[in-house]
């Protein structure tokens, strides 16, 4: 008889155990949820919303899309605690490096971690106007490219392109526009021959359908040196194959790169219990808004982008292992990456406390030079 009972307390232990596992493995988000984006109706705006409205429809969390036109913009409600999670472009890795416009005293690197990034069938390259005879990297030589002023992320993009074909600034023509869209006006108006874009973006397809046309020259993937050279510049670009977005991609996939985009983003003292369910969110959530903007679809979770150049949150990392996501080899590229964001705000820490100059431009200068000197004593690169 003790021997019954004891039985039926174990059973009544067990089946308490299992009710609390699955309590907490359900998600749980609060009231209101406030993303930020790129401006509207750009892809990663339009994705954003898809999700606000999986959220609602799902969890019954009320969500807000703030717009912001810069990086800047967009990651200052995150820093602020005003916002929860921010699709961010390669911008992150900007912001987490100190370079460009977080190479500045309100800024400096900051503390930031990946949730779920997307990478769909659409490429990140250099479109060229149809109409001057490119039909390979090195053939932009001499050529024309659109920059954007006060946009680095776009010029470096470029220059990142041009490196595979180990060409730099100095062997094109570099045309200055006030905008991206006015870059690429620029192309159809023939000002510029060639600017770095998404394979999707409207002004693609644009010229495209111009009496220009539109081309796409291909990173070809077994020309390693050329992707090592791509890498030095942008070391966020990963291979791969454009199968979307303004051109014949559909019958003739076309070898390029890419990052992932958007990448949903946080600050690293966020409360991994709330990352965590942010991320579960989003993943038992696909069906839910993966048709719901072009590009949704790259958020699967099995689709992740592996060992990127921004640590995973902690947070993340549980919702992605209880998915099966992830690996005992991202979880050793995961905690490199976090001994380099350390290692980053240690440098930022003492570059400060030195009487760092005044003036914007030298500050930078100066940043630059602490930065280089603190990664390479640590013997990663800069």
């Amino acid at each position: 008889m003790i021997n019954f009972v004891i039985k039926l307390a174990a059973i009544a232990l067990a089946g308490t155990a299992v009710t609390a596992t699955a309590a907490v493995a359900q998600v749980k988000l609060p009231p209101t949820i406030t993303m930020t984006a790129y401006d509207t109706g750009t892809s990663g705006f339009n994705i954003t919303v898809a999700i606000g409205k999986m959220m609602k429809d799902k969890y019954g969390a009320d969500t807000r899309v703030l717009p912001a036109g810069n990086d800047v913009a967009r990651l200052q409600p995150l820093r602020a605690g005003r916002a929860t999670l921010s699709a961010m472009g390669v911008g992150v890795f900007f912001a987490q490096e100190g370079l460009f416009e977080f190479a500045t005293k309100e800024w400096g690197p900051q503390p930031l971690q990946t949730t779920l990034s997307s990478v769909d069938c659409n490429g990140l390259s250099i479109g060229v106007a149809g109409d001057v005879g490119v039909k390979a990297i090195a053939d932009l030589k001499g050529k024309r490219i659109g920059f954007v002023v006060g946009s680095p992320a776009l010029n470096q993009n470029a220059l990142a392109m041009l490196a595979f074909a180990d060409l730099a600034a100095k062997d094109v023509k570099i045309v200055e526009f006030s905008s991206n869209n006015a870059m690429w006006k620029g192309i159809l108006n023939n000002d510029a021959d060639a600017a770095f874009t998404s394979t999707i973006a409207g002004p693609a397809r644009e010229v495209q359908n111009s009496p220009r046309g539109l081309v796409w020259p291909p990173l070809p993937h077994a020309d390693k040196a050329g992707w090592e050279r791509v890498r030095k510049v942008g070391p966020y670009f990963t291979e791969h194959t454009a199968a979307c977005g303004a051109g014949d991609f559909k019958d003739k996939p076309v070898q390029m790169g890419t990052y992932p985009y958007p990448i949903y983003s946080v600050y690293a003292s966020q409360p991994e219990t709330d990352v965590y369910m942010l991320t579960k969110a989003l993943i038992e959530g696909y069906d839910g808004y993966k048709d719901g903007a072009p590009g949704a679809a790259g958020l699967a979770v099995k689709g992740q982008t592996k060992n990127w150049a921004v640590p995973v949150h902690p947070g993340a990392v549980k919702a992605l292992k209880e998915a099966g996501a992830w690996s005992d080899d991202q979880d050793k590229h995961n905690k490199a990456l976090f001994k380099r964001q350390e290692l980053l705000l240690a440098a930022w820490a003492d570059f400060n406390k030195g009487n760092p100059p005044s003036d914007p431009a030298k500050f930078a200068e100066e940043w630059m030079k602490a930065r280089k000197a603190a990664l390479g004593k640590a013997g990663m690169p800069d």
